[in-house]
């Protein structure tokens, strides 16, 4: 993590061991149980409070703390939805979130970060919703990516396109379908833009399953606005999956316009 202050285009390194003195020292204070550890108590603390407002829409920011229990998260994204939407009674308003980032060690074994941003891609299903895709913005030892410029303007693309009607491209490649040829998978996205793209390379963090279901590292090429995905060997493939890892390093499929595709597998849809 770069430590450094930042003033008027100077910059003052300040990595290393600090020095401090203890200026006072006071008896510790009784446990708190604050109102956000209850049962909807965020929502009463800070949502319901703001409902005589009037809005345009929601960004939504959230989904660190559900990655111990994935599963099922799209519905209870869902269902508080449909919720905020009947309670504010303006109809299907915008809500557009941010899908996890980058996070954890490279490689290691465990995927629920991966498993939770296949349950926000399926929340696009919900009428009205749009999504911003940060696998490559954040930090491997940090949940809030420092970068918060870039989920700014991913963020806002999304809501200049629901909110205001323009017409831009505002989301990275999102897997739609597939089709099995052969030895090979053909993958179908939609926003793909102007085209796809492979940054900085070939195509990285694709794998392939076998008939056994068994993952294995996968060629991945572009060929239009479609992927074509295999391993030599495996003769009878049955799903890929890409960027499948808490912190996908590497993954770089992307649209011209610059947005990154979203991760998935091809099991759930």
């Amino acid at each position: 993590m770069p430590y450094k202050l930042k003033v008027n285009g100077k910059e003052v390194d300040v990595t290393g061991t600090w020095k401090y003195r203890i200026g006072a020292e006071t008896d510790p204070l009784e446990p708190q149980t604050f109102f956000h550890y209850w049962p909807s108590g965020l929502f009463k603390g800070m949502i319901s409070p703001i409902q005589p407002y009037k809005i345009k829409g929601v960004l939504w920011y959230q989904g660190e703390s559900n990655t111990g229990k994935p599963k099922g998260y799209s519905k209870l994204f869902e269902a508080m939805v449909n919720d905020w939407r009947k309670l504010w009674n303006i109809g299907d308003f915008p809500l557009i979130y941010t899908q996890l980032t980058n996070f954890g060690e490279r490689n290691q074994s465990e995927t629920n970060w991966a498993e939770l941003r296949e349950e926000q891609r399926a929340c696009l299903n919900i009428p009205n919703t749009g999504m911003a895709v940060t696998i490559d913005i954040g930090e491997w030892n940090d949940l809030h990516p420092q970068d918060k410029k870039s989920v700014g303007k991913r963020l806002a693309l999304a809501a200049r396109n629901l909110a205001y009607g323009e017409e831009l491209v505002h989301s990275g490649p999102i897997y739609t379908w597939k089709e099995v040829k052969g030895t090979e998978i053909i993958l179908h996205f939609d926003h793909v833009g102007s085209g796809l793209v492979a940054k900085n390379g070939d195509l990285e963090q694709f794998q392939i399953c076998d008939e056994e279901g068994n993952y294995l590292p996968a060629k991945a090429v572009i060929s239009g606005n479609i992927v074509i995905v295999s391993n030599n060997e495996i003769k009878d493939p049955r799903h890929v999956r890409y960027a499948w890892a808490n912190n996908p390093e590497g993954a770089n499929l992307y649209n011209k316009e610059g947005l990154p595709a979203s991760p998935f597998t091809t099991e759930t849809l």
